[in-house]
């Protein structure tokens, strides 16, 4: 499928969703918003498919919301609907292993996009704000939960209400993204991750998705158990769980794609 503001490839099973504004620094846009959400649903309905990796063309990784055709026609009522097809954050969550590579600054909504994603790598040096006070606008993308789940209530306090920008580094020190990396080996690590995730059972990793989402905030452990029991039972049933128990006995590694691929076949 050919889009005007992103960029898509395929390898080994990996999907790469490149912003592709570098002359904006890949500044976010409504149209952009609405690609990337389709390609990631076309991902996720894809069987090929077994992880996703976000990161930007040229020097950025995304400057935040393009002020011109995002907030001048905000303020202008030109606004058209042509965002986000659906919940951001709920398709994070609901998406097979998705991995921010942080090619370069992200700012604002270009940071705040990437908080409910699997696992955020960021390249040395990269420049990193919730700057959204400094536009009179407040967090949003859930990361008013998301950053202090990430960096504790005090830290989130300090940098959501000073909108100040940290490098990467730091970043990674207070838990705000999880990993720095010389430029040049960004895409391999974030590959490498999409495999150590996306390689096992694609069943199982929503399932486990489902949990982490729904079990971070609840208050009762029955509840919690609950949901894992449920889940479990389900997961008893899949073809990967059954590959993986008929490998162990045979002493072989388990071929995930091939038993769901045997499924599919039989369905």
């Amino acid at each position: 499928m050919a889009y005007e503001e992103i960029l898509t490839s395929v390898d080994d099973g990996v999907l790469t969703v490149t912003m592709h504004r570098p002359d904006r620094l890949n500044a976010w846009t409504r149209t952009m918003g609405r690609e990337m959400t389709e390609a990631i649903v076309a991902a996720n309905e894809d069987p090929s498919i077994i992880a996703i990796v976000v990161t930007g063309s040229g020097r950025g990784f995304c400057a935040g919301a393009d002020m011109q055709v995002v907030f001048q026609d905000q303020l202008d009522g030109a606004v058209e609907e042509t965002g986000r097809t659906r919940d951001w954050v709920e398709l994070m969550r609901e998406s097979k292993p998705i991995i921010a590579a942080i090619n370069g600054a992200a700012i604002g909504v270009g940071l705040s996009q990437v908080l409910s994603m699997d696992h955020l790598i960021a390249v040395e040096g990269a420049k990193l704000s919730l700057r959204f006070v400094k536009m009179g606008v407040v967090p949003e993308l859930a990361s008013s939960q998301l950053v202090p789940m990430r960096v504790g209530f005090g830290k989130a306090s300090e940098l959501m209400l000073t909108g100040a920008t940290i490098l990467a580094e730091e970043a990674a020190a207070i838990g705000l993204i999880d990993r720095v990396v010389p430029a040049d080996a960004l895409l391999d690590a974030a590959h490498d991750m999409a495999h150590a995730m996306g390689d096992n059972p694609q069943a199982s990793l929503a399932f486990t998705k489902q949990l982490l989402t729904q079990n971070m905030f609840a208050t009762s452990l029955k509840e919690v158990q609950k949901l894992e029991l449920g889940l479990l039972d389900q997961a008893y049933e899949t073809p990967e769980h059954k590959e993986a128990v008929a490998a162990f006995l045979d002493k072989r590694d388990p071929d995930f794609r091939a038993a769901r691929e045997r499924d599919a076949e039989g369905a």
